[in-house]
């Protein structure tokens, strides 16, 4: 192919649709985004919507296609990635209400929805052999839980829907007018074994979800295809209009939001964790043979490379449990308002403080000797699988002023590397061999994290050559569809690239991390205890 041909990549995170155009070798020509809307209501319900959510797609492609000033014929394939939320529509591709608020705009549970807490756990105590492929517990998160949910409290939308669809799935499906499934959002999300290239009956008619089988699986997936193989003829000539693109241009079967950065960062190398950080945080590794670690998702076949294992741990809330904490403390008004005099974001600003304060990126952490942060603000995800946890703060005192703001800041740094540090220790104790963490999401441009993460876990920590590796996740897709290179591995060996590479310290900052990692696995405990205690009363 010509070396004017471009590949788009299509990411659709918890709060923005972005798109992006990359070259053969993996350089980013243009990137555009919009926000999506967000609904939350009480019941921890949080909705979107498929149409805003298109829109928003359509609208940053035909802006990063303008910006890049290339023609739409030189767009050669595409890839989709997006959150693992569900797509409820019916037969006819109608949006469905999903929740209380009878708005069938509002037909997207989103992954961060927790209302389907206590079908997860009715479905966790039946014991049921494929939830070994889940670490052992399925979470709220994932759809069956949401569609058992759907079928309980909301039985006309359940009976209504034709079509249950991860998200980017239904991106797809919008592109291509395919029905065809992904086995990476299959896979990791809905439970289908793709090491045996099936669904299993029995676990449906256990847990409530018969009719699923009943139908042969109908209404959630009976075409299955291998992550990035071509989706249906490709564009379909009225999502090429939408898109300003050509119809018939292939697009790759896609992944999961997170998947995606794994995909742009780390391939095919096994001694890598990918740890993609955004509003939470997915840390992903791969094997040549199926790992089963508990608290740990997975494992998974096939759903991310081809042919490899994979293990998913995750953080519930990690950009948000840090936005949280920040915007919570009393002197963030008045942080927020010097960073704007400096020119710089809130948390810019307040790594920029804690560097000065410290005197250096590695001494910063010390900043954060008296106060102790957990931010399982939404459950702990991985490697515990609660969602009931909660965040504990230990250290808090009356000051109130800005450098006791950064120090909190600090401080919650550490708590979410700690969160890493447990996952990395649980595959380590199952025989996954880590040397390096490749990081992407924005959080990962951020020296002091990258430093304290590396002296946290005692591994290297390595940052991508582009700013942005889930966009050039997706844009392989593309390049793997249009037959430009035969496989994902080949893909990144030909457009991934690592920028820099931070080595952890060995000395007394380690035995500092070590102090202080025993301090939060004690206050998780204490967390614990206390719920328990409470339990006993209610």
């Amino acid at each position: 192919m010509p070396s004017s041909d471009l590949f788009l990549g299509v990411d659709v995170g918890t709060g923005s649709a972005r798109a992006g155009l990359f070259d053969a070798s993996g350089r980013l020509r243009a990137t555009a985004k919009r926000p999506i809307r967000i609904w939350r209501e009480a019941g921890e319900i949080v909705e979107q919507s498929s149409a805003d959510i298109w829109q928003a797609v359509c609208e940053s492609v035909r802006e990063a296609l303008a910006l890049s000033g290339a023609d739409p014929s030189q767009v050669r394939g595409i890839g989709f990635d997006a959150t693992c939320s569900l797509v409820v529509l019916d037969a006819d591709g109608r949006s469905l209400a999903v929740g209380p608020s009878e708005d069938p705009a509002r037909d997207i549970i989103v992954w961060m929805d927790h209302r389907a807490i206590a079908q997860a756990e009715r479905i966790n105590a039946t014991g049921h052999p494929v939830l070994r492929y889940v670490g052992g517990r399925i979470s709220p998160e994932m759809e069956t839980p949401k569609l058992l949910w759907l079928k309980e409290n909301r039985p006309d939308t359940f009976r209504r829907a034709a079509h249950f669809f991860d998200l980017a799935d239904f991106l797809t499906w919008r592109a291509t007018g395919s029905t065809e499934r992904s086995v990476c959002t299959l896979t990791c999300k809905w439970t289908y074994l793709a090491h045996e290239r099936c669904w299993d009956e029995s676990y449906f008619r256990l847990v409530g979800l018969a009719e699923l089988a009943d139908e042969g699986f109908e209404r959630i997936g009976q075409q299955v295809l291998d992550v990035a193989q071509p989706v249906g003829a490709g564009l379909t000539a009225e999502a090429a209009s939408a898109l300003g693109l050509e119809a018939g241009t292939p697009v790759g079967a896609p992944l999961i939001d997170a998947h995606a950065g794994g995909v742009g960062t780390v391939a095919g190398s096994g001694a890598d964790l990918a740890l993609i950080m955004g509003t939470s945080a997915c840390a992903m590794a791969t094997t040549s043979e199926a790992r089963f670690v508990n608290g740990v998702w997975g494992p998974y076949f096939g759903a991310m490379l081809p042919g490899s294992w994979l293990l998913e741990g995750g953080q519930s809330a990690y950009g948000a449990a840090l936005d949280h904490v920040v915007s919570s403390h009393p002197a963030f008004p008045a942080l927020r308002e010097a960073a704007e005099r400096a020119g710089r974001g809130v948390l810019d600003h307040l790594e920029a403080r804690a560097v000065e304060m410290a005197g250096s990126v590695e001494a910063a952490a010390r900043l954060a000797s008296a106060l102790h942060v957990v931010p399982d603000h939404l459950g702990n995800r991985a490697p515990r699988a609660d969602p009931h946890a909660t965040a504990v703060v230990s250290g808090l005192t009356l000051s109130a002023g800005e450098d006791d703001l950064v120090r909190l800041f600090v401080a919650t740094l550490c708590g979410l590397c700690y969160g890493t540090r447990d996952i990395v220790e649980a595959m380590g104790r199952e025989g996954v061999a880590l040397e390096r963490i490749v990081v992407s999401g924005g959080a990962a441009r951020s020296a002091l994290l990258r430093r304290v993460l590396a002296d946290a876990t005692q591994l290297a920590v390595a940052l991508p050559e582009t700013a942005e590796p889930v966009l050039l996740g997706s844009a392989m897709l593309g390049a793997v569809a249009s037959g430009l290179y035969p496989d994902l591995e080949e893909a990144a060996n030909r457009m991934c690239r690592v920028e820099n590479t931070i080595t952890p310290d060995e000395g007394e900052i380690r035995r500092f991390h070590d102090r202080k990692h025993e301090a939060y696995r004690a206050l998780q405990a204490a967390e614990v205890a206390t719920r328990e205690a409470m339990r006993r009363t209610a």
